[in-house]
Parts: structure tokens; sequence; C-alpha cells
């Protein structure tokens, strides 16, 4: 079980009058940016502050079940999926996180994913010259905490390559690089397959796919659901959650959870989003 007690997270960032964005506090990258937005960026008008994005988080998942978490952009949904797994950028004032009964709130990120952690990330960042394949099995080395032969490595790939139903020649190719936005999640999903993690957390891995991608993707992750495994889908749409029937729902609003439910609360957010809930 992956229990949250009681969290609550803050971030220290700058706030853009402009645009009204809330960043997390570093400076522009000029190796990312051209050099008149890295001028404009830094030169435009920031206030830090600390802000709390989370605020009293209480949820429970159970090994063997699939959740959806749903919620307006900036609620605290991808913040929620970043603490889970340890990202230092924010910081836990309150309340705790265990797996498996063990405290794993002050666990750095690589010790969370030997104990079974998994995070899909949104936009997974393009890397030349490596491999899917050679990224796969070095990633599974080191959650192993020892070294799987060559042999035994590409007849598990070709297994998981195959049960997903994708060319053989894809974990060839340099991991994302150049890749579309469908090709990148089912990257993350042949991730996933093949560390097969005991917790995964899916942060909008629908996102940008067509129905075809999306079939493929909802395929993927009901192959791989186990009465082991538990698995968290966030998303902004209803369409993956038709295919994955989530066990429960939970909706996030200003760094809190509002509602909760079965899977027969999609439609109802469907047809009247999530205005009403703000008034309660």
């Amino acid at each position: 079980m992956l229990e949250i007690k009681n969290l609550h997270v803050e971030v220290d960032g700058k706030y853009e009058q402009k645009t009204g964005n809330f960043l997390t506090n570093s400076a522009p990258d000029p190796a990312r940016i051209s050099k008149n937005e890295f001028v404009s960026q830094s030169r435009s008008p920031k206030h830090s502050r600390v802000k709390e994005i989370l605020k009293g988080i209480n949820l429970k998942f159970e090994k063997g079940k699939i959740y959806a978490l749903m919620g307006p952009n900036g609620s605290g949904k991808s913040t929620l999926a970043k603490i889970i797994m340890g990202d230092p950028k924010y910081k836990i004032t309150k309340g705790k996180i265990f797996f498996n009964g063990e405290n794993i709130t002050n666990l750095d990120p690589n010790q969370r994913a030997k104990k079974g952690l998994f995070l899909s990330f949104q936009n997974p960042s393009e890397i030349e010259g490596v491999t899917i394949s050679n990224f796969l099995r070095i990633a599974l080395n080191n959650q192993k905490n020892k070294k799987i032969s060559v042999l035994d490595f590409h007849k598990l790939l070709k297994e998981k390559l195959k049960l997903l139903k994708m060319p053989e020649n894809f974990s060839e190719r340099y991991l994302n690089q150049n890749f579309s936005g469908g090709e990148k999640k089912k990257s993350e999903i042949l991730q996933l397959s093949v560390l097969n993690p005991k917790v995964a957390i899916l942060d909008e891995t629908d996102s940008g796919l067509d129905i075809d991608a999306l079939k493929t993707i909802a395929s993927g992750i009901n192959k791989l659901i186990d009465k082991e495994k538990i698995i968290i889908v966030i998303t902004h749409y209803k369409r993956i959650l038709e295919y994955l029937k989530p066990d429960k729902l939970f909706v996030m609003i200003d760094g809190k959870i509002v509602l909760e439910g079965g899977h027969e609360l999609v439609d109802h957010l469907e047809k009247k989003g999530y205005g009403w809930l703000g008034k309660n």
C-alpha cells in the first residue's frame, strides 16, 4: 500500500505578473533558449515568494488497483506525483509518505525507484547517443543492484516489445530523439513494462495522443496491472479512463482532494466540469 498522510508541500519560486505562471526558483538556462528570450526572462518582473501547493493531502492506494487523479490545471496533481518520487525542488513542511508500512518521506529518488516506484513524465527528455535498449539495461541493473546478462536482458526486452505490439527496432532508437508525442508515450510504457515497478504514476500519459495511440497505450497499461501493482493515472480527459476503468477516482483542486468516487464520476465531471466543486 502507498499511503499519504496530511501532506503539505511548498516551493520557493517566482510569480510572473505578465503570465501568471509560478516557476521554481531557478535562473533561465541560456543553453535552452535564445539570447533575446534569456534577456527578456532575466528582466521580466517577478516576485519571489514561497507558495504552498499541497494543503493536507490524505490518500491511500491499494495493491491490484488502478486510480485516476483529475483536476484543473495548476491544482497540484503533477506536484503530488513528483513529491511521491522525491523531487528535491519541493519541500514537505508537514505530513508523511508510507510505502508498504515504511516511511519513505526523506528517501532520495533513486532509493524510491529501487523500492519499486516509477514516474512517467509529461515531457520526457531526449537523450542523443543513448539507445532505449542501453538505457533500460542500465536502469534495470541499477534497480536490481546486480548485472543482468545481455542475453537475458534482450530476451526480456523482446518479450515486452511483443506484448506491447512494438517493432523490435524501436528499442535501437536514441531515447526520445525525434520521437512523435505518441512514440514518447510508448517509450515510457515500454520502460514501465521492463522495469516492472510496484507503483506506476503516469502523468498525463494520454496527452496529445490520437485515438489509435491512445488505445495502444491503454492496452499496454492494462496488460501490466496485477494484484501486486498500484497504477495512478493523472489525466484531464475522459478518453483514457474509458479503456482503463479505474477502481477509484480522486479530484484535486487548489492543492486539496475535494471529491472521490468510482468510475461513474468521470461522466459527471465531463458534463459539469470542476467549477461547481469550488463552491462547496
